[in-house]
């Protein structure tokens, strides 16, 4: 016990490093982190000097050396390809078959593992988090889109073309909203946070007497999540119909996972998550009579994560435990 990791959650808007420490088994803190902005677009080659840089700087500050750094591991949020050495896709970078993980190992001193950012995530609440003790566990990121990542028996299910876990682009509402990825009715254009945000906005300028309205002065682009929360609270009932709208377009999409999948755990995680109980109790009432195994003794556990904005770089830092996990399976 006591290694350490340097974790680093590659973002569109910043760039975070930390350093992961391990004080006992499976129990895991970051000691220290900074952040930088991402500073898009730039090229992959300076994008993976600014990232060197920064982890080099991390260290210094903490008086530490590459030397007592077990593996360094990246978060990435595009599909990456670990055979090439490169991520396949990732649109906000212009990233297109770029060597960029090769780029990575070239420049730092030890170990290098690098996946998907929703599915480092998902790896630290399997570890660490809401999922740790189970053996499978689904995780469902809800952001400007809604990611995810499946992990089963201690491995990261990637697929064929490593990009397993995109539930954001199965289809609940045919012919309906339009989506960022060119479909129509994607779960992510109803169930994303950035979604939910976009119906207040709506129905807020619908009707002026709203609560939604007073909460932002006025000011509709500075309605978010929390404006939301607020105004259902007390009880507004514009709010009270975009949420309620909200949750029973989450609700279809969980509950299609939940059958599909199974899994012991779906956990919940993005900003919105920190609503808690209050989003998960009226959510468990939708999801439930929707299971296909409802009269079973077992079913999943629907619950929020517990690593909170630390699971990106927790994730990536311990990203060389999945690599061990699959070496002790074969």
């Amino acid at each position: 016990m006591g290694q350490r990791y340097v974790g680093i959650d590659l973002g569109g808007t910043k760039i975070a490093v930390g350093i992961v420490r391990e004080p006992a088994e499976n129990k895991f803190e970051i000691e220290t982190k900074i952040q930088a902005p991402t500073g898009l677009p730039r090229e992959p080659e300076d994008l993976a000097d600014e990232i060197f840089r920064l982890a080099v700087r991390l260290l210094d500050s903490q008086k530490r050396s590459f030397a007592e750094i077990e593996s360094v591991g990246i978060g990435i949020p595009g599909t990456v390809n670990q055979e090439k050495e490169s991520v396949e896709y990732a649109n906000n970078f212009g990233f297109d078959n770029v060597p960029f993980v090769r780029m990575l190992r070239d420049r730092f001193p030890c170990p290098v593992y690098a996946e998907n950012d929703a599915k480092s995530a998902s790896w630290a609440e399997y570890l660490a988090g809401s999922g740790q003790g189970s053996k499978s566990m689904v995780a469902v990121t809800l952001g400007t889109g809604v990611g995810g990542g499946l992990i089963l028996d201690g491995k990261i299910v990637s697929g064929v073309n490593a990009s397993a876990g995109e539930f954001g682009h199965m289809v609940i509402r045919k012919n309906g909203r339009k989506c960022t990825c060119g479909r129509r009715g994607c779960f992510e254009a109803y169930a994303s946070a950035s979604a939910l945000v976009r119906s207040a906005k709506r129905e807020a300028k619908k009707n002026p007497d709203s609560l939604l309205n007073q909460l932002c002065a006025g000011d509709r682009s500075a309605i978010d999540g929390k404006t939301i929360f607020e105004a259902v609270r007390a009880g507004d009932l514009t709010a009270k119909g975009v949420f309620d709208q909200y949750l029973d377009d989450l609700a279809d999409g969980i509950a299609n996972i939940i059958n599909i999948i199974q899994p012991e755990v779906l956990c919940i995680g993005g900003g919105i998550s920190g609503a808690g109980e209050e989003l998960l109790a009226p959510l468990r009432q939708r999801v439930a009579p929707m299971i296909y195994s409802r009269g079973s003794e077992k079913n999943t556990r629907l619950v929020t994560a517990k690593l909170g904005n630390d699971a990106g770089i927790i994730g990536a830092g311990v990203l060389c435990r999945l690599e061990k996990a699959i070496e002790k399976k074969g």
